[in-house]
């Protein structure tokens, strides 16, 4: 009987081999270009130093440390086309990155169009020789002196910042780069790579040092993917919420406003305030109290929260006032406390739920900032619920229930979810972290929803469940978190008189739904694509006239949709109806009621409507188009 000396799983799919060479060829032969021993990524010819008591993972683009790997060796292979074509360049960092991989050059000139298309050219003929990678381990030292001899000074601050004793470097073709791999077998496993674009990157983040010219580019198994990447990127690019909120007079940044503070325009304005409305309605309906809070308060209030020492670098300046220190506010929690803290609370009165549509500030680094989405004046949709112990789990179960009814009313329906356990710096003692990383856990899993453990992701004062949802594009975007917090009640002396007549310490629970509402703006205009659903849109029907002779009556038209509460607006322009009908399409605009001769002459009784999808509805009367629209506005479809 055959010994089998080494199990592997492919894709989910087990395999029994007898010899480390069946292993490897049968590694290749399923797509497997790298594997994973004792959940350390390996090259492929690890294979033969494996254990032979063990279960080998080999690495396929399906999995994603497979696509990281791929994607990173598609970055070596741009910084050695780089090398073969700039001469003179100095190398930094290149990782994969989610989608793709970029690299960071310092180069004498910014690179241009025509230079990434001659980068991509070189790329595909190093990819043509297929050379193989490999792999070098050497002291820090030697390899200080190697990447010192050849000029690279970013390649050698990064190994003076390393303990590590050795340290690998990677060649192919003749490039060596610092790198601690693994990579794939050869070059010519790259099989459809393609460069995007190229930004500025300051050297490590940091303004004060050096711009860089950062590459941005992808890499996938096929040119069918590759290709279908692309036309999903396209569709980003329609997509992009900074594009339509120009074009749809969404929103605006003014630089002389300043950068990451959001202007809203009426259009816009009318979406948060629909948002909003909903949003406060659905509060009250849960048996939440609405506060509001100042912008600012004494630096002392952050000091004893502790956002002072573990979030300062989040944080601005503080302002003198009259010899005090005040700080504008990060978050809201400390607001909320000093209203339970205004009264005497009994175990009878909890919990207390506490929510406030609140404004903060953070302090965001330009190069970071991005429309809607990275700002620096946000407001939260925040909300504190203080609980005694005994209620933390069905607290949990009520706040996810209403986070995924938000989010379904909103159009979103597909969702990751993680819980976040505690992080290198943390509050509050062990025992603490574990009961309240336990009460997450038990809510997941009583709803049976499906989660990821995030290790060290928690924040400073606790554990927290993070929702990521997924738009109509597939992205997934972070915007509800539910966290614990036994360090807050602790460090601002919040009590409650138990049924012993005793001071007890309640359990807070810090929890957003849509997050930051500037950001959830963002996504949504992304969703939708600008096509927002009835309920949302900022104009909900467009009135039309095909002649000048139709406008009174039109007017009594529009007029009548807004009495019941429908946003109507009125295009009587000098304009043919076609090109009006086009305006409409434009703007997005649900409905439009087309008022003609014949209109008139029904007296409302016969309206024709066109929906912004082309389709033709009707005839209606104006009670009908009424009722209609109210509907779908109430169910909110």
């Amino acid at each position: 009987m055959e010994v089998v000396e080494i199990r592997l799983v492919i894709d989910d799919k087990q395999y029994e081999t007898a010899s480390a060479g069946d292993a490897e060829k049968l590694l290749k032969q399923r797509g497997a270009f790298a594997i994973m021993v004792d959940g350390r990524p390996r090259e492929l010819s690890f294979i033969s130093q494996a254990p032979e008591d063990g279960v080998i993972h080999g690495l396929t683009f399906a999995s994603k440390e497979g696509r990281e790997i791929y994607r990173h060796s598609a970055a070596h292979i741009l910084a050695h086309a780089v090398r073969e074509l700039f001469p003179d360049a100095r190398f930094a960092i290149g990782p994969a990155i989610e989608d793709g991989f970029y690299y960071d050059f310092d180069v004498p000139a910014p690179f241009t169009p025509e230079d990434l298309e001659a980068i991509e050219k070189r790329m595909l003929e190093i990819i043509k020789r297929n050379s193989p990678f490999v792999r070098k381990e050497m002291s820090r030292g030697e390899a200080l002196d190697m990447f010192g001899r050849m000029g690279e000074a970013y390649k050698t601050e990064l190994l003076e910042s390393l303990q590590d004793e050795t340290v690998s470097v990677y060649e192919e073709g003749g490039f060596a780069d610092l790198c601690r791999g693994p990579h794939v077998p050869s070059a010519g496993t790259i099989k459809a790579v393609k460069l995007l674009s190229v930004a500025g990157a300051y050297w490590r983040g940091d303004e004060k040092r050096k711009m860089l010219q950062r590459i941005y580019g992808t890499a996938f198994t096929a040119a069918s993917d590759l290709k279908k990447h692309m036309e999903l990127l396209e569709e980003i690019k329609k997509r992009d919420h900074r594009k339509l909120g120009r074009e749809l007079d969404l929103f605006s940044i003014n630089e002389e406003i300043g950068a990451g503070l959001i202007l809203w325009h009426p259009n816009g304005a009318i979406i948060r305030k629909t948002m909003e409305d909903f949003w406060r309605d659905e509060h009250l309906k849960a048996s939440y109290k609405l506060l509001y809070s100042p912008h600012m308060a004494r630096l002392d209030l952050w000091k004893t929260s502790g956002h002072w020492d573990f979030y300062r670098e989040n944080m601005y300046s503080p302002m003198k006032v009259e010899e005090v220190e005040y700080e504008i506010k990060p978050m809201n929690c400390p607001f909320h406390i000093a209203v339970y803290k205004s009264g005497l609370r009994s175990y009878r009165d909890l919990p207390v739920r506490y929510a406030e549509l609140g404004t903060v500030y953070r302090f965001e680094r330009s190069g970071v900032l991005h429309g809607l989405m990275r700002v620096r004046g946000f407001t939260q949709d925040d909300a504190h619920i203080f609980a005694r112990e005994d209620q933390i789990g069905e607290e949990i179960k009520l706040i996810l229930d209403f986070t995924l009814f938000i989010l379904n009313t909103f159009g979103f329906e597909d969702y990751n979810i993680y819980l976040s356990t505690r992080p290198e710096k943390y509050v509050g003692t062990d025992e603490s972290w574990a009961l309240a990383t336990e009460a997450l856990k038990a809510a997941l899993e009583h709803k049976g929803l499906k989660y990821e453990i995030d290790p060290g992701e928690g924040v400073f004062y606790g554990p927290k469940i993070d929702i990521k949802v997924k738009d109509s594009l597939g992205r997934a975007w972070q915007c509800s978190t539910i966290q614990v917090d036994f360090n807050n009640p602790e460090r601002f002396d919040v009590t409650y008189r138990g049924e012993d007549g005793k001071p007890q310490r309640p359990i807070m629970i810090h929890r957003a739904l849509m997050g930051s509402l500037e950001r959830f703006f963002g996504i949504l205009i992304e969703h939708y694509a600008g096509a927002f659903p009835l309920w949302l849109t900022p104009v909900q029907v467009d009135v039309l006239t095909i002649a000048e002779r139709h406008n009174e009556f039109a007017r009594q038209v529009a007029d009548a949709l807004r009495k019941e509460g429908i946003r109507a607006e009125e295009n009587f322009d000098n304009e043919k109806i076609g090109y009006k009908i086009r305006q409409s399409a434009v703007r997005k605009v649900p409905y439009s009621v087309i008022i003609g001769d014949r209109e008139v002459e029904e007296g409302g009784t016969a309206l024709s409507i066109r929906k912004r999808s082309g389709e033709s509805l009707g005839p209606f009367t104006l009670s009908a188009l009424t009722d209609l629209l109210k509907e779908e506005i109430k169910t909110r479809r």
